[in-house]
This record gives C-alpha cells, structure tokens and sequence, in this order.
C-alpha cells in the first residue's frame, strides 16, 4: 500500500519507519531541507513518563493568574481578541482542570508513553541507532513543600498506572545526581523515576530517517505542503509547491501546523502551538554538570546531558505560530541554569532555539482515524512529542495495516472532542 506521511519531525519519521517496516510504499514530505529540522531540532531531550500530568490540572489555573505580568513566567497565555482559536483552546483547556479529568488523562498520557519507551528500547536494540542518548532516569527537584505534595499525589497517581516513579529526599537527590550539592539545602524533596531516559531527538529523528531511507523510504524535503486533494469523500492527493503527490493512506504528523491543514477539509483539530524554549551549553566543567537528567518544577525547566553539552528547556508561551526568540524568555532559561549548576561552561555562548510544541486542551495526542476514511492523525503531542514518537509511530502502522495496536485505543482519537 502506497502511504504519504506528512511531515518528518520525529512522530513524521518514526511512522514512516513502522510503516516501512509493515510493508507498505512509504513516502515523507516536508518543507524543511532534512529530518527533524522544526519541533523536534533542540527540544528537552528528555523520554519521560514521568511528565504524564497534563498541563490542565487543579492547580494550573492558580498558578497562570500568579505568573500574569511576569514575562519571564513559566507559561503565558497572550490573549488577544482576534485569535479565535487560543480563546476556543483556553476555554476547553479549563474544562480539564477538574481532579477527575485530569486523572483521566494522566492515565490517556501514560498509556501511550510507557508504550512508547518500551518500542524505543526494541528499535535500538534492532538497530543499534545511536543518538546521545542515557538510560539513567529522571529526577525532578522541589523547592517549595507545598508543590512537593502536590507532586507526590500526582506521582501516586501514576504509580497506579504502571510508571515507576518514588520520593527521594534531598539527601538521596544527590545521591542520584551529585551535582545538585550545592542546593540540596533548598530542596524540599524529588521524585524518581529510574525507568525513563534522555536523548538527543533530532540525532535519532536524522539517523532513522537514514535508516528508513535504506528501507525504502522516500523523503520529498524542501517540499511546501498546499492542501489536500478530495474526490467522493476520499483524499486523492495531496498539492504540493511542485504539483501533486497521490497515495492510498495519508498520515498527518505536522505538529501545529496540522489544524491549518485539516480546517481545509471541515476538520478542526483542538491542537494550539505552545512556544517552548532551549538553550545549549558546552560542558567545559564534566564534574559540575549531571549526569542524570532533571526536571526543575519550579521552573518548568529541564535538564539533559547530550554526550558534551547540556540541554535546557522548557517554558510555554501561547501567541499564535510566532516561532521567534523573546529575549527575556530565552535569557530567564540561560539564567536559571547558570544558577542551577554554575561553573559547568561558557553560558553567555550557549546556543538559543526556540520551537512550536503542538497541545491540545487535555494534554493527550490525537493518534487514529480521522473522519476521513484515507486519512489517519498523528499529532498533538504537545511537550512529550519525544517521548510519545515510537509508540506513536507503530500504533499508526498497526491502524494503517488494519491490525489492533498493542495498546487500548479508547480516548485517544480526535472522537473525544
């Protein structure tokens, strides 16, 4: 069967090589000159289970109206009146606020994650891909008692469900991660979960897509993305900036820009993109850099060591798809790192990214059937795209190939909206 995928991020790619490996004729169209060029260039670098609790959760409200007027705040909702789409987002964003819906979609979230690890680990074992990656779990910091606690619910929550995860206490943190001694008299606490790993995802993103490639796969990069092409209900091609591409299946894997494509066919998809930011260090200083990764939940930042340089990102920014470097929100990431572990190389030449995570109201993907018979969805990720890719990837193979993913389905599609 002749499928088209498109988009070659890291979800594009990881489907395309599921799907080449299932037989079919794959072909993965982008407009950027390479792999994993967009959101999935220099994001957080962690696979983490763990960040399973949505972003709409009791507390989130509280804490979006304390953050209002602080530009270098965690997450900032710019409102403005002519951007329908954020108000219609933000509106369904709180209807998931509730302790109930948010321990649904913990459990949504956790579903397709654990999965998710768990096919990574096979496809590196089969193909020995190689992408800077550590298999030394995930620890996150709390400075602030009361947000450890809510934390330690939430972890509880997760444990019920399958993820692996236990309190340590500032002691036992540095033990985990020694270079977090100099602050382990602020913490209040962490949680570990040992099971989850870090990686550079636009390495694996660029090495299997080489891989699929020698599969068979075709990548159609500097390709622009026009529309779709309909006749009786079906999609008969897609236009591209240099004619037409036809296939039997289409897998939709653009991130926030799939509801500008999908609105063409009647189809709105309940994806915003949510601006996240990275900044990359050399490490000059190995003994004052982690080993470990880390996610500092005050901050809303995390930390992956990448072979000889340190990720950090984080944040989310919502204004529409302005993909551009606030200056303050990159420099708020920079400075929080310099006072997290000092010493560790030349910040001032760390290199800045910013990029287009694609949320949905619940924090859930959209994996499954679209309302059109030959099209098929694979967004919506949000902050957990990397994490989310592999699994992803072979449930869209399995549904393609009319085969029952190994997972259960229900609550994942876009029939929950």
């Amino acid at each position: 069967m002749r499928v088209l995928v498109l988009g070659a991020g890291v979800v594009g790619v990881t489907s395309a090589w599921f799907l080449a490996r299932a037989g079919h004729d794959v072909t993965v169209v982008d407009r950027q000159p390479g792999a994993g060029l967009e959101t999935s260039f220099a994001n957080g670098g962690q696979i983490s289970a763990s960040h399973a609790e949505p972003w709409a959760n009791p507390a989130t409200p509280a804490r979006a109206l304390r953050w209002l007027g602080h530009e270098d705040a965690p997450l900032i909702f710019r409102w403005r009146r002519y951007d329908p789409a954020l108000w219609s987002w933000g509106l369904r964003f709180l209807r998931n606020c509730t302790p109930g819906r948010a321990a649904m979609n913990t459990e949504r979230i956790l579903r397709v994650a654990l999965y998710s690890r768990r096919v990574l680990g096979e496809l590196r074992g089969e193909t020995g891909i190689e992408y800077d990656h550590r298999c030394r779990g995930i620890l996150h910091i709390y400075r602030d008692p009361k947000e450890f606690a809510h934390a330690v619910g939430a972890a509880e929550i997760m444990r019920r469900h399958g993820l692996h995860r236990h309190e340590v206490t500032p002691t036992e943190c540095v033990e985990v991660e020694p270079a977090l001694a100099p602050i382990a008299g602020r913490l209040a606490g962490g949680l570990f979960s040992p099971e989850d790993e870090s990686g550079d995802a636009h390495q694996f993103t660029a090495a299997l897509a080489a891989l699929a490639a020698g599969r068979g796969v075709t990548f159609r990069y500097d390709t622009g993305i026009k529309g779709f092409l309909m006749d009786g209900g079906r999609i008969v091609g897609v236009e591209i900036d240099r004619g037409r591409l036809t296939a039997d299946r289409y897998v939709l894997c653009l991130g926030s820009y799939s509801p500008l494509l999908t609105r063409t066919l009647g189809i709105r998809l309940p994806i915003y993109p949510a601006k996240g930011y990275s900044a990359t260090v050399g490490v000059d200083n190995p003994d004052a850099a982690p080993t470990v990764s880390i996610t500092d939940d005050e901050f809303k930042l995390v930390y992956s060591r990448l072979g000889e340089r340190l990720r950090i990102a984080g944040t989310a920014e919502l204004a529409g798809h302005d993909s551009s470097l606030n200056a303050v929100r990159a420099g708020a990431v920079v400075k929080r790192a310099r006072e997290l572990f000092p010493g560790i190389g030349d910040y001032d030449r760390a290199r800045l990214w910013a990029g287009l995570r694609p949320v949905t109201p619940d924090s859930v993907p959209i994996i499954g059937p679209a309302p059109i018979a030959n099209l098929f969805l694979n967004t919506g990720h949000g902050t957990l795209g990397w994490t989310m890719s592999c699994g992803s990837g072979r449930i869209i193979a399995d549904l393609v190939s009319e085969r029952a993913p190994e997972i259960e389905m229900e609550g994942l599609g876009l029939g929950r909206f």
